[in-house]
């Protein structure tokens, strides 16, 4: 099977693109936070899968967005070669390149968007332009060694991430519709939050999983708030963490050191219990029990775990990516740059980044 497509590269060029299935190779390049990523595929195929990271934003806390903007700058082009090299490809066998435009912090997104639209321009191959959480629910489609199942339309997928909380009703590749999200703060947020108020270092998501590991989830009981339809709301139970633990302190200042594993499990139990309330919520509406994880909060293994034994009560077909599609990573946007591809979804170089970039 050939490809014989019409690309427009620019206002003024447009290319043909003409290749076999089988030598189709996507770059894939994700700048939407504080990882600098790189991916190349065979089609749907995974060959390489570069993360640079970012230490910096320990010392302060959070993500300093001018500070990553220049990270980006600094560690993109060695991802990408190394990406390519990993791949066992020369970048001039590149067919095209699919880039993180948003949503996400302006200043890391432009450094991606500019490179790819800068090496697609040097090889004269095309754009795809990426929505950061489209492809996170894509990542349930890449192939690779594991040969893991994927969902089957339509799916539920619950993608929660530091920035993001929703529920997408997924009726294709390309065709998704957002049934429920925050209202205010995301669940990752909420985890980190958390994680300050008690005194472990950035990012906090990751420690308080560990941390609750070694505590009581029935400790201290959070209350849940009352928001309507399939929406969420993390606002409320941050600022309920906040002041427990103020008022506990009064009492006695070695509270929190005293109760951190505690307390750890108990907000967790609490952030999943809505999470998994909600997805419940929105199967019995829809009567769809396919359901996938995705975005960085899917790693949390009590999520994963409450997930798998929700499944077996409700009669799901429950799909969890693997571990390093979890987080931000170029893997998902190539697969999604590669089904963009199959439909002829195409970029040209007036693209923008875009930080508020909508499903």
């Amino acid at each position: 099977m050939r490809f014989l497509i019409s690309l427009p590269l620019t206002t003024n060029l447009i290319k043909r693109l003409d290749v076999s299935e089988d030598k189709l190779y996507i770059l894939g390049i994700e700048s939407s936070c504080d990882d600098t990523a790189a991916s190349v595929f065979q089609n749907d195929q995974i060959l390489s899968n570069i993360v640079a990271g970012q230490l910096i934003h320990k010392e302060y806390g959070g993500v300093v967005p001018e500070l990553a903007s220049r990270a980006h700058q600094q560690n993109i082009i060695p991802v990408v070669d190394a990406a390519i090299k990993k791949a066992g490809i020369s970048r001039e066998q590149l067919s095209l390149i699919a880039f993180t435009r948003g949503p996400g912090l302006i200043g890391s997104l432009l450094v991606g968007t500019s490179f790819s639209k800068a090496l697609a321009l040097s090889l004269n191959i095309p754009l795809i332009e990426v929505n950061h959480m489209h492809a996170h629910v894509l990542a349930h489609f890449i192939g690779d060694e594991t040969g893991a199942k994927r969902p089957h339309f339509p799916f539920l997928c619950l993608t929660v991430s530091g920035g993001h909380t929703q529920i997408l009703l997924v009726k294709d590749y390309l065709k998704m519709e957002i049934i429920g999200e925050t209202l205010d703060d995301a669940a990752g947020e909420a985890f980190d939050k958390a994680a300050k108020i008690i005194g472990l270092p950035y990012p906090g998501g990751p420690l308080i999983d560990r941390l609750a590991q070694e505590g009581n989830p029935h400790a201290f009981p959070f209350p849940h708030p009352h928001v309507p339809d399939l929406n969420f709301s993390f606002s409320g139970l941050k600022t309920s963490f906040l002041y427990f633990t103020n008022d506990q302190q009064k009492q006695d200042p070695h509270f929190i050191e005293k109760n951190k594993a505690d307390l750890a499990a108990s907000i967790q139990k609490t952030i999943v219990d809505i999470l998994i309330s909600k997805l419940k919520q929105a199967s019995a509406q829809t009567g769809i029990k396919e359901i996938a994880l995705a975005g960085g909060v899917s790693a949390n293994s009590v999520l994963r775990q409450v997930l798998v034994s929700e499944a077996k009560k409700n009669g799901w077909n429950t799909y969890i990516p693997k571990l390093e599609y979890c987080t931000d990573n170029a893997a998902m946007i190539a697969i999604t740059g590669y089904y963009k591809f199959l439909k002829g979804e195409f970029s040209n170089q007036t693209i923008t980044a875009s930080a508020r970039y909508t499903l």
